[in-house]
This record gives C-alpha cells, sequence and structure tokens, in this order.
C-alpha cells in the first residue's frame, strides 16, 4: 500500500502531522477523524529509486529495545493500544520499521491480537517477541512483558558491543598492515629496485625476493584485489551452507583465544534468552526450542535441542545438561537448584550476568594480549620490507670504501 504524508489539528488544538500506509487518501482521512484529528491535508510520498538491494529494509536490536520500553510505559499509562501504536509508528525515523508498526497497527484496529499483527513480520519480531507477547496479553500482562523483552534487547545490544569490541581491534590492525604492505609492494619497492639496477647494486636473498614479490604485486594487482573480494564472498556463501555453518563454527570453539569467548558469549545468550521466556509464562520445551536459535553456534543450538529432545523424554533440565558434556560445571549447579526451589529463571538470569561479566573480564584480558602480538606483526612485516631496501645500499658502501 502507498504511503502518505498528512498534516492536522488533534483534539487539543496542536498542529500534527506524519507519514501512514493506507489503501487511498480518503481512508487515511477517515482513520485520522476516528482519532479525533482534524484533517487539513493529505499527500502521497514519492518514492526514491526502488532499487532492492539499496532497500533498508532491517529494524536494529536498538530500534527494536526502545519500540519496547516505550510500548510499555504507553500501557502502563492505560493508553488505548492502537493510539500506542500509532505513536510509536509517528516518532520512528527507520522507514521500513514505520511501515511495520503501521501495517501492525491497522492489523489489531482491524480486530487481530498484536501477536497475530506481529508474526506476519518475523524479520523484525522473532519467536521470542512474538511468544512473550502473546503470554502477555492472555495473562493482562502486557506492559510486564513489553518491560522484559526491553530488558533483554538491551541485553543483547551491550553483548553484541562487547563482541564487536573483541574483535575490531585486531581485525583493523591486520588489515591496516596488509594494506601497508601492499602499497608498499606496490609503489615504494620500484622505486628502489630500479635505483639498485642502474647502479650495479648486487641483491641479497632477501632483497631479491621482495623484490621478485613486488613484481609480482605490481604484474597481478587487480587481480589480487579481485581475489580477496572473491574469496569473502565464496567464505560468506560457504558459511551459509549446512557443512560451512558446522565446519566454521566448530574452529571458532577451538580457537586459542576466541573459542572461550565466543563459548561464553552463546551461554550469555542461552541463558538470558531462556530466563525471559520461562519468567513470561512460555512452556519449558517451547522455551528450549526458541533459546536454540540465539546460541549464534550452530554446534551449541544443537546441543541445546539435544537438552530439548531429553527433556521430553521425562529427564530433568539438571541430567539433560549433564548428558551432554558441553554445558559448564557451574551452569548445571545453578540449573539444579534452580529446578529444586522452583526458581530456575532467576538462576538463569544471575548465571547470564555472571557470563556477562566474564565476557566484560575476557575481552580486556584479550586486548591486553593482542595488543603487544599486533604490534610485532606490524613491525616484523614492514620492517621487513624496510631493511630488504637497506641491505643493497650497505653493500654499496661497503664497495665504495
Amino acid at each position: 500500500m502507498p504511503v502518505y504524508s498528512w498534516k492536522g489539528t488533534n483534539k487539543f488544538g496542536d498542529m500534527v502531522d506524519g507519514q501512514r500506509v493506507a489503501a487511498s487518501a480518503e481512508e487515511l482521512t477517515r482513520l485520522l477523524q476516528r482519532e479525533q484529528i482534524k484533517v487539513d491535508s493529505v499527500s502521497p510520498v514519492r518514492g526514491g529509486l526502488n532499487i532492492p538491494f539499496l532497500k533498508r529494509e532491517k529494524v536494529k536490536t536498538k530500534e527494536l529495545a526502545v519500540f519496547s520500553r516505550q510500548m510499555s510505559v504507553l500501557i502502563d499509562a492505560e493508553l488505548p493500544l492502537i493510539q500506542g501504536l500509532n505513536i510509536m509508528a509517528e516518532q520512528t525515523r527507520n522507514p521500513y520499521f514505520k511501515r511495520v508498526i503501521t501495517q501492525v497497527r491497522s492489523d489489531v484496529e482491524a480486530g487481530s491480537s498484536l501477536d497475530q499483527g506481529l508474526r506476519k513480520f518475523p524479520k523484525v519480531f522473532d519467536d521470542l517477541f512474538c511468544n512473550l507477547i502473546a503470554s502477555g496479553e492472555q495473562s493482562g500482562t502486557l506492559d510486564t512483558m513489553l518491560n522484559r523483552l526491553a530488558d533483554y534487547t538491551e541485553n543483547t545490544v551491550k553483548l553484541k558491543a562487547r563482541v564487536k569490541q573483541a574483535m575490531t581491534y585486531p581485525v583493523a590492525i591486520f588489515v591496516f598492515a596488509i594494506i601497508i604492505a601492499v602499497f608498499m609492494l606496490w609503489k615504494i619497492i620500484p622505486i628502489f629496485a630500479q635505483i639498485f639496477v642502474d647502479l650495479g647494486a648486487r641483491l641479497p636473498s632477501l632483497t631479491a625476493g621482495v623484490i621478485s614479490l613486488s613484481g609480482f604485486v605490481q604484474k597481478y594487482m587487480l587481480f589480487l584485489a579481485l581475489g580477496v573480494v572473491a574469496a569473502i564472498f565464496l567464505f560468506r556463501y560457504y558459511r551459509k551452507t549446512q557443512g560451512g555453518r558446522w565446519t566454521t563454527d566448530n574452529i571458532i570453539l577451538k580457537l586459542p583465544l576466541f573459542g572461550p569467548l565466543m563459548t561464553k558469549v552463546a551461554f550469555s545468550r542461552v541463558t538470558r534468552t531462556l530466563a525471559t521466556l520461562l519468567g513470561g509464562g512460555v512452556s519449558m520445551l517451547e522455551a528450549i526450542k526458541i533459546t536454540s536459535t540465539t546460541a549464534g553456534n550452530v554446534i551449541l543450538e544443537k546441543t541445546v535441542m539435544d537438552v530439548r529432545k531429553q527433556v521430553t523424554e521425562g529427564r530433568s533440565m539438571t541430567d539433560s545438561m549433564k548428558s551432554t558434556g558441553r554445558f559448564p560445571f557451574m551452569l548445571v549447579q545453578m540449573v539444579s537448584v534452580g529446578e529444586a526451589t522452583g526458581t530456575l529463571d532467576k538462576m538463569l538470569n544471575k548465571l547470564a550476568d555472571f557470563y556477562d561479566d566474564e565476557i566484560d573480564s575476557t575481552v580486556g584480558s584479550l586486548l591486553s594480549i593482542m595488543e603487544p602480538f599486533m604490534m610485532i606483526f606490524i613491525g616484523g612485516l614492514v620492517g621487513t620490507l624496510v631493511i630488504s631496501m637497506y641491505l643493497p645500499i650497505f653493500s654499496l658502501i661497503g664497495q665504495i670504501q
């Protein structure tokens, strides 16, 4: 449906405006009049270039957290759901998210439940979000569930930021060193090579090897650049295949420094998600099934599903986790206490907080360990190229003396 821009005056006499999706300008006018808005003008919004791969049809986790928090406040203030969705649609800057919220509002206005409206957009609202909304609607605690979802998504944003912090520094340093080295091989070393040829200098093995490498880079620079781009795309394609996902995820878990960090990140996600779902009244089996998709690692996802299978057969979660051999002793013990005392969701929340603290500590340690290694790598790479160019100069000085 087309998007219309409108302006009008609300029942308090204030000037208001916004954008909405509607079948026609007349329908939008009727909808606004129902909300006691005197419409001054309605005009269609002109669309830009409709290029599929340039369309930003994505909602960030942070935007979802803001939506959940603000909707919780609006509902807690006893504002009607339709009016709350209307407010959220008008103040959202993301055009795609605005269209999604507007469509959900239209579905709710037509008689659908909020849960049913949200499930039409699985890329925005996942099973966890929809299940908690359904639970909140059934129990009359929608504001509480939205607040719980806001807490969960905010913690997810913080967790992603920690992982990004750990990964960005070493990757940036490595890429920077490679770019410097390639630039020297491509532009600087050929100048020195020509000077040595003109002077008839005797080239040491290291210098000869570097000059040969420089000639290769100069000759095949375009193919090397295309090869790097192709390798990235091929890796991403391979990563999306079932076998590729298993292989790469298994390698990630076994990496010396990053493996333990990614394992803690996965356990933090699993415990936080499971705690949120169980605390929201979702059944155990459904909660475990949804939780498995949040682990971020296909091997750990299968481990969580193995736990679900054993719980289905009548075993306790403690015994099921213990039998997989992948869950740490402390996690299993805390789950055991939670099951025994009926406070499993609280214990899982405490475990998630513990793993978040562990991730912070691991990221700090990782950065402090990586920094000297990266400096040595840069110094060794660039230093080797510089020294290889100075060796013939020393040889020429010796010949002159």
